[in-house]
């Protein structure tokens, strides 16, 4: 097979808490993608230097594995990883006409900080859970002073891969609450999302664009974890490293269009594109909450749900996902290939439409 002229650069961060792909990601898609692509390389971004040099090689496509670089360099302090003061690595690309894989930095920043973009759910008009974010020096003396009342969920506001979350998430009591924002704060230096706990099914719903057509793939799965201590089913840091979570598509059709429905409209309320991950679980009534969003999922064979996702839905192999996320990419600043047009083996298993957005089939 004759490999396609283009210059791909896969951008991962060794600074801890800044990539969103991990080694064996990056190093998965490397390989794949150098059988079919003249030039493919990695570029580690941990600092501006990384970042300016990767813009002088001008890439053909950078497939985004991070989110941001800390504007100040300074890691630990609270205008590094968790201030306000970032470079946010796909408007730094935009600003330098680079094309890339994903959204670009208004829905990245959004999905970042889920209170935001449960909020911007709630202005569209979408369902998601009450919530209210509880700060690292706020104070609250009794169950009286907080604004929702108890079961809630814990968890902090810009964590992602369960990170942060695990039984003790689950809170019906005042101590047990000012016990996990505590947590939280010392060990992850972030203030809390705390929202109204929501008892149902928990589902995880993969997005992928066609860049051929205005056709949109809607794949959802339901993720099922073992009960813990206290019979709850929580999708926290350890099931999800472990990947122990069992894992089914949607038999139900009502649930499955209602969920698809939701996570297509939360997906391009938040302005994102090409590719993403939406989580949603029941709430007591069985109505569809939003849960968070991922735009940079875990893209590791037969790991994460988006993955997954591809393979119970449509039957779609790892190889065919990720070309079919770098074609997305590609189709922004270049011709639609003749090569490229032939590398998708999926396309005529849609479940949706962009805009307008239709039933899932």
């Amino acid at each position: 097979m004759k490999k396609i002229n283009k210059h791909i650069e896969i951008v991962r961060s060794t600074v801890n808490g800044l990539s969103s792909m991990s080694q064996k990601s990056c190093d998965a898609i490397h390989a794949l993608l150098r059988r079919h692509y003249e030039y493919v390389e990695v570029t580690i971004v941990n600092n501006l230097s990384d970042l300016e040099q990767l813009v002088r090689a001008k890439p053909d496509l950078v497939f985004l594995g991070m989110k941001f670089l800390p504007a100040n360099n300074n890691f630990g302090h609270k205008l590094g990883r968790w201030g306000p003061a970032k470079i946010w690595i796909s408007e730094y690309l935009d600003e330098h006409d680079i094309s890339y894989t994903g959204s670009n930095r208004q829905a990245i920043e959004l999905e970042f900080n889920k209170p935001r973009a449960k909020q911007h759910a709630l202005d569209a008009g979408l369902d998601t859970s009450h919530f209210f974010v509880a700060r690292q020096d706020d104070y609250y003396r009794s169950s009286y002073d907080l604004p929702l009342t108890f079961p809630l969920f814990v968890k902090p506001v810009d964590k992602g891969g369960g990170r942060g979350v695990d039984a003790a998430s689950v809170v019906s009591n005042f101590s047990d609450f000012k016990a996990k924002v505590e947590s939280i704060a010392v060990r992850f230096q972030s203030d809390c999302l705390v929202e109204e706990y929501l008892p149902g099914r928990e589902f995880s719903v993969a997005i992928l664009e066609n860049e051929h057509s205005e056709e949109v793939a809607v794949m959802p799965i339901e993720l099922i974890a073992a009960p813990d201590t206290q019979g709850n089913r929580i999708l926290g840091q350890k099931v999800k490293s472990s990947n122990s979570e069992h894992v089914s598509t949607v038999a139900d059709e009502n649930v499955r269009h209602e969920v698809a429905r939701l996570a297509t409209d939360i997906f391009y309320a938040l302005g994102a594109r090409d590719y993403g991950r939406i989580d949603i679980r029941l709430d007591k009534d069985g109505i569809p909450q939003f849960l968070e969003a991922n735009l940079i999922p875990s893209l590791i064979s037969g790991y994460g749900s988006f993955p997954k996702a591809c393979v119970l839905n449509m039957n779609m192999d790892y190889e065919t996902m990720i070309l079919k996320i770098v074609g997305l990419g590609l189709a922004r600043n270049v011709e639609i290939l003749p090569e490229t047009a032939m590398l998708g083996t999926a396309d005529s298993i849609i479940l949706g439409l962009k805009k307008p957005l239709l039933e899932p089939v």
